[in-house]
């Protein structure tokens, strides 16, 4: 599918960026809150504020990535002042385009704490067990395009594939992948039916939270939020090559001092004949969530990886 001309002005605005140095971490939305509501936020003063910070601006700012968002229909009027409905974070030295704070509408494209654990976690599991050249890579639920680019730069002549069930974030993560130098397949399902081919390597950061809203790039379903996380599973070792990967990253809710879903995915790698490793990344994450009463029985969530490997 080729960029058109809207998408062409946010891939030029990526490497305008790059060119002039942008940097901006984009941390969660309670600390993106925070900062914002201190005195003297309340309008942009500098680039990081307009597509970092997500704050409004008058004209003049910088006219020439004024230029470009007005080409990307990426500006909305807000009252006397402009505001940017996209965002730009850095991430392993590239930049990605994602949605603008905040990120309440139903096909929002979130990048957060998340994707930089997630793109870490990508990169040391192919520096120790690197991929075969040309190997087949799928990201799933792929958002911004996180999982899959980082998994492709660090292959030689990957074959990648982006799915989604959100056509805004395929459209999205087809900007950031062109910004890396890379050409994917892009698929528009919440199944990997779509997929010629066996795969050689799976990676996946799915929601895993419950979410009142049940906005797809939060919501984790059942299991307190690991329904969607074991199905993902379950569909890319279905479809592992031998000696193929699933590089999984998500949350965990520990009920009762037990992990729920590490069992579940134990029980998934012997019925599919994967090796399975897992462990925590961070131990508790998102304690607020705990005061909601679908949470009542839940003594922590904990940030996981699991890695599930197909006998060659």
């Amino acid at each position: 599918m080729e960029l058109n001309d809207a998408d062409d002005a946010l891939l030029e605005l990526l490497r305008l960026l790059e060119r002039r140095g942008y940097r901006f971490v984009t941390p969660t939305p309670a600390s993106h809150a925070r900062v914002l509501a201190r005195a003297g936020r309340d309008e942009a003063r500098c680039l990081t504020d307009v597509l970092g910070w997500s704050l409004p601006f008058r004209a003049g700012v910088d006219s020439e990535v004024q230029a470009l968002l007005d080409a990307a229909g990426a500006i909305a009027q807000d009252g006397e002042h402009r505001r940017a409905s996209v965002r730009v974070s850095s991430l392993h030295d590239r930049l990605f385009v994602h949605s603008a704070y905040p990120t309440d509408a139903t096909d929002a494209v979130f990048f957060g704490p998340d994707s930089y654990r997630f793109a870490d976690l990508i990169r040391a599991e192919l520096t120790a067990h690197p991929l075969a050249r040309q190997a087949g890579v799928v990201d799933i639920g792929t958002g911004s395009g996180v999982g899959g680019i980082v998994a492709a730069l660090a292959g030689e002549g990957a074959r990648v594939t982006l799915t989604d069930v959100n056509p805004a974030a395929l459209r999205l993560a087809r900007i950031n992948a062109a910004a890396a130098g890379i050409a994917p397949v892009l698929i528009e399902s919440d199944t990997l039916a779509w997929v010629a081919e066996p795969i050689d390597l799976a990676t996946a950061n799915p929601p895993y939270i419950i979410d009142a809203d049940e906005r797809a790039y939060r919501h984790g379903g059942g299991m307190h939020g690991g329904e969607v996380s074991l199905e993902m599973a379950r569909m890319a070792t279905e479809r592992l090559a031998p000696g193929g990967r699933l590089i999984l990253y998500t949350g965990s809710a520990i009920v009762d001092g037990a992990d729920p879903l590490h069992a579940a995915l134990e029980t998934l790698g012997a019925e599919q004949g994967c090796a399975l490793r897992y462990r925590e990344i961070d131990p508790d994450v998102f304690g607020e969530e705990l005061s909601n009463p679908a949470y009542a029985d839940v003594d922590r969530i904990a940030l996981v990886a699991a890695v599930m490997t197909r006998a060659g």
